[in-house]
């Protein structure tokens, strides 16, 4: 399921956020408390309304994050009428077609509820996984480049 993120959350964040798996791929800081989870939520999650925390169906858990990039922070250049999708996951919950599924979810609300005209993805060069992320959804390969000196890729779902 995708629902706003809650500062309640924090625990949750912090146990997946903390591995460094996770936010060497993911390109963002380590967590290294609680505190800094709960303010992460704060700061970013909760001021971004397409921010959504990806939740365990079973158990309500938060184990990942899935939304669009905020204006201005794109890693590549979005197109006129299109927005960056950002997202992540917990270790233990890789490689069981979570996150596909979430980006399956978003891909609908972003072409019907915001009506953009396409989607873009980026990740580092070592991110198989997310690669494979995208392109299971229909993003196509469009550019090799550099962001902050990591090699990275491009791709593009165009929606309309």
């Amino acid at each position: 399921m995708l629902r706003h993120w809650k500062l309640e959350d924090a625990g949750s964040l912090y146990k997946y956020a903390s591995d460094g798996r996770v936010s060497e791929l993911a390109l963002w800081p380590r967590h290294d408390s609680v505190e800094m989870s709960r303010m992460v939520i704060e700061k970013y999650f909760l001021t971004n309304p397409y921010n959504f925390a990806i939740v365990l169906r079973e158990t309500g858990e938060p184990v990942g994050c899935i939304g669009l990039v905020p204006r201005g922070e794109e890693h590549f250049n979005a197109a006129d009428n299109e927005r960056e999708v950002g997202y992540w996951i917990g270790y233990p919950y890789w490689g069981r077609g979570l996150t596909t599924e979430a980006l399956k979810a978003l891909i609908p609300y972003c072409r019907d509820s915001l009506g953009l005209d396409s989607l873009l993805i980026t990740t580092d060069n070592l991110n198989i996984a997310s690669q494979r992320v995208a392109e299971k959804c229909g993003f196509q390969f469009i550019a090799s480049y550099e962001h902050n000196g990591i090699s990275s890729k491009a791709y593009r779902l165009t929606l309309k």
